[in-house]
């Protein structure tokens, strides 16, 4: 790398790896802990590329891009924050950041952008206007979700068709509202459709819309009533094959036709869809047309489930008690060993279910403060804490796995899971034990597939499936 960078921020350790990281590289770097010599170094003409941090001593670093961008439109400035929102990241993008990367930081991540900033490339024109951010029902700054943030930043502005998976419960309509109230689209409407809620002979006519025959009046579909916003379509697994076929005209024409219509009418909106089950799966069985698949999933978001993210519970569960007091709850706080105990907790039921477990612990509380062993008597209230049996050396995992399905369908009482559960299975299966595994080999994915006895290629194509990082290099603060 050849060129100068300027790195703000107010941390001297951070200030020191990251000039010692970038002189390695080949990097000229000019340091400092405040906003104000970094404004005075830009205007001046100095640095190709600012590395700064957001909150300075003396002011934020993402209300002075846009002054920056007027002055010197060709400057890239990297982003950096410990205040892991959604609303950073969408704030950076907006405000015309060259990238954003959530505290701790990968050193070797932080490298390739700065490589990227300092080549060649087109200049940008400059936009100095961002919205009011409302607020957002997305909570949680954990390394899980700062990736979900940092796409949902990149997706705002654009009508690209974006796919939310992940399990029941994480938040993916959550997310497609915000991706709606966000965007361009926020003035129009935003209609959300579960599609496995409507009958299959009714579903046609609920999306498309009926035209008018005799005596009988037009019926205006989703599409129609989602016109110039967004139609977010849930449990889009479960659409069935004529439905697909014209929604696929939607997407290629972007026009349709109401049932029993002759004339065609434009859809001018943007299409979000969701959903829990395996839909390469569902493409082989015959069930899911591919072509439709890659219609929608032109940008793929993997919402994590809420074990995959426990440093999240202590900021979800006190946003559920400012909720419920909100909406006429007595107000009440959890303890320290309360919210420990919550974090003990696998919650299969994900954001959804700990939201609930707040809402009922509220309300049948008489305590002000709520401890752990209230949250206890609760936790053990529930059909699914049937106790798991401690693993044992000789008789390996097999009664773990099956108190663990026998919580599956206790949760469903009387109706069973959704389609799926043998994959599902196997996937909670495959991932703790390729994580494990790439933990002991260090990343080394070589070694990895000896220990496991599985091809190279096969083991990667696992890690793609799964969703699962390896990461090799060292994380820093």
């Amino acid at each position: 790398m050849d060129g100068t960078v300027i790195v703000a921020d107010d941390d001297r350790t951070i200030r020191t790896v990251l000039s010692q990281a970038l002189t390695r590289a080949g990097c000229r770097v000019r340091a400092t802990s405040t906003i104000a010599t970094l404004w005075q170094w830009v205007e001046a003409g100095e640095g190709d590329v600012v590395v700064t941090d957001v909150i300075m001593p003396d002011g934020d670093a993402l209300d002075l891009i846009p002054a920056i961008r007027r002055k010197r439109p060709d400057l890239p400035v990297l982003v950096m924050s410990a205040q892991n929102t959604v609303v950073t990241a969408i704030r950076a993008a907006e405000v015309g950041a060259f990238e954003y990367l959530p505290k701790p930081f990968d050193l070797r991540e932080m490298l390739g952008h700065v490589s990227r900033a300092l080549a060649p490339r087109a200049p940008e024109p400059s936009d100095d206007t961002r919205p009011d951010l409302p607020d957002l029902p997305l909570i949680g700054g954990s390394h899980a979700m700062q990736d979900v943030y940092r796409i949902m930043a990149r997706l705002m502005n654009t009508d690209l068709s974006v796919m939310i998976n992940g399990e029941s419960g994480t938040g993916k309509e959550l997310v497609a509202r915000s991706l709606h109230n966000f965007g361009h689209r926020a003035g129009a409407p935003f209609v959300s459709v579960i599609i496995g809620a409507i009958p299959e002979s009714m579903l046609e006519a609920e999306l498309f819309g009926r035209d008018a025959s005799g005596t009988q009046a037009a019926e205006i579909g989703k599409l129609e009533q989602a016109a110039g916003g967004t139609l977010f379509l849930d449990e889009f697994a479960d659409m069935p094959l004529d439905a697909q076929k014209k929604l696929l005209r939607v997407l290629q024409d972007g026009s349709f036709r109401r049932i029993g219509g002759r004339r065609d009418i434009r859809a001018d909106l943007r299409i979000i869809s969701a959903s829990h089950q395996d839909l390469p799966m569902l493409i082989d069985e015959g069930r899911f047309r591919e072509d439709l698949y890659y219609r929608m999933n032109v940008v793929p978001i993997h919402l994590p489930p809420l074990r995959d993210r426990i440093e999240d519970i202590p900021d979800l569960a006190r946003h559920f008690l400012r909720q419920a007091e909100a909406a006429g709850l007595p107000a009440k706080s959890l303890s320290k060993d309360a919210i420990d105990r919550l974090r003990l907790e696998r919650w299969p039921g994900n954001v959804r279910e700990l939201e609930n477990f707040i809402q009922r612990v509220v309300a049948l509380s008489a305590n002000e403060v709520i401890d752990a062993d209230i949250v206890d008597q609760e936790l053990n209230r529930r059909p699914s804490t049937t106790a798991f049996p401690q693993p044992d050396s000789e008789a390996g995992i097999g009664p773990v796995l099956a108190a663990h399905l026998r919580q599956i369908f206790d949760r469903h009482g009387a109706a069973l899971p959704p389609p799926g559960l043998y994959h599902r299975i196997l996937a909670e299966i495959e991932a703790p034990l390729l994580t494990a595994v790439l933990e002991a080999t260090r990343g080394n994915q070589l070694k990895a597939a000896e220990v496991l006895g599985l091809n190279r290629n096969t083991l990667r194509k696992k890690l793609r499936e799964l969703d699962i990082g390896v990461a090799r290099s060292k994380k820093m603060m």
